[in-house]
């Protein structure tokens, strides 16, 4: 089935896509190394980690809005180059100390310019595959396959930042990730298949389009599990870094995460394999069934080693949930608001964790690390409780994109 997908996308789009995700995965952590180096206060960091990641939470959405209706390439390029810049400035300045206000003005500008190429990239992989004709296994696999580069780039973002502050200055990581922008940022908006989800312009579809911009219910109550996965990242976040911290080790704080993450990653791809009849919403109550029995371990974990394995298992159930979450989106609401709905639930998912990562972060300092976990537990029943509530239906607009067109060959 992944060969398949490769066929469908090509040699070239994965990689630039791969590489155009990394900034955003390197800026978050790289924005509050940089700032505590240079200012001094960790207070300083974490407000301008927050500034960048409301930025980003608030006009994630609108780049794909616009994405949606003026196509990808310009958007995206425009984006890409306006981020570049953004965290130049944001480098320069905090190498200048610049003022605490400043540096949040920066911040929140890098974050609103993100060029939000995991959430295009997913749109824009599926309408290739819809194009081709191609059944809805395959359309899963390519979700699949985009979800795992997500989580392989949050993983590899990091540890790059981590690797460049050790052995040189947090500087290096975001001018490297300022360059990648330019370079791989602009060859995704203006890879041949952009043009997958250029914006029709017939005049049928500019009559219904108040019928193709309603969204159902449904869509709004996934998008609010997304912001519950990020409520969970944050939480675990917090409470892996007390608990290291209080074992005396806080050097394994970032293995610990990133091992959660090989794992989710490793999982992502198995996804493909799942019979085409266990359903979606099977998929997503199973999956949040799943957050719920392997996050409760975490109240209880009290050693390193018991940590790691507790951590690596809950990895587990983080991506069949994020992706079964994508394929549900994708099956629900219109074509013409598809990357706009991708780009909300990414930016849900940055801004739970943000907002948990700083109420868990205060727990965990009065309370220790078993409360922050909690905060983790918390959100997985919520997410539990929205999939056995919510009813997942597909408007008709997009049942009917769902039929093959006429002549259209199945893809592999």
């Amino acid at each position: 089935m992944y060969r398949d997908t490769l066929s469908l996308l090509g040699p070239a789009l994965p990689v630039v896509s791969f590489l155009g995700r990394l900034p955003t995965a390197m800026c978050q952590l790289g924005s509050l190394l940089l700032v505590a180096e240079t200012s001094g206060s960790l207070a300083t960091a974490g407000l301008t980690g927050g500034a960048l990641a409301a930025g980003q939470t608030v006009a994630g959405p609108l780049v794909g809005r616009l994405a949606d209706r003026h196509g990808q390439r310009g958007v995206v390029l425009a984006a890409s180059l306006a981020n570049a810049v953004a965290v130049t400035a944001l480098v320069l300045a905090a190498l200048a100390q610049a003022p605490t206000v400043g540096l949040m003005a920066l911040a929140v500008l890098a974050g609103a310019t993100v060029p939000q190429v995991g959430p295009l990239a997913r749109t824009r992989s599926v309408a290739l595959a819809r194009r081709s004709g191609a059944d809805d296994r395959l359309v899963g696999a390519v979700l699949s396959f985009e979800g795992t580069l997500d989580e392989v780039s949050f993983v590899l973002g990091p540890a790059f930042v981590g690797l460049a502050a050790a052995l040189a200055h947090p500087a290096a990581a975001l001018l490297a990730a300022a360059l990648l922008l330019v370079v791989c940022g602009s060859a995704f908006a203006l890879h041949p298949t952009a043009r997958a989800t250029a914006p029709e312009q017939s005049a049928s579809t500019r009559k219904s389009a108040a019928e193709r911009t309603r969204l159902p219910g449904s869509a709004y109550a996934l998008r609010g599990t997304m912001v519950l996965q990020g409520a969970m990242f944050g939480a675990s976040q917090a409470g892996i870094t007390a608990l290291t911290e209080e074992l005396g080790a806080p050097a394994q704080a970032g293995l610990v995460y990133a091992a959660m993450g090989v794992m989710s990653a490793a999982v992502g791809l198995s996804m493909a394999a799942v019979p085409a009849r266990v359903g979606l919403t099977t998929r997503w109550r199973a999956a949040t069934a799943g957050l719920v029995v392997l996050s409760v371990p975490l109240l209880f974990a009290g050693s390193l080693g018991a940590l790691y394995a507790v951590v690596v298992v809950l990895g587990a159930a983080y991506a069949p949930h994020l992706i079964t979450v994508f394929g549900l989106t994708e099956r629900t609401v219109p074509a013409a608001r598809l990357a706009e709905s991708m780009a909300f639930l990414t930016s849900g998912i940055v801004g739970g964790q943000a907002l948990a990562l700083a109420l868990s972060g205060r727990l965990a300092e009065a309370h220790g690390a078993p409360a922050a976990f909690a905060v983790a537990v918390g959100a997985a029943v919520a997410c539990a409780v929205l999939s056995w509530s919510v009813r997942v239906t597909a408007p008709a607009a997009v049942a009917l994109r769902e039929v093959r067109p006429a002549g259209a060959e199945r893809s592999g």
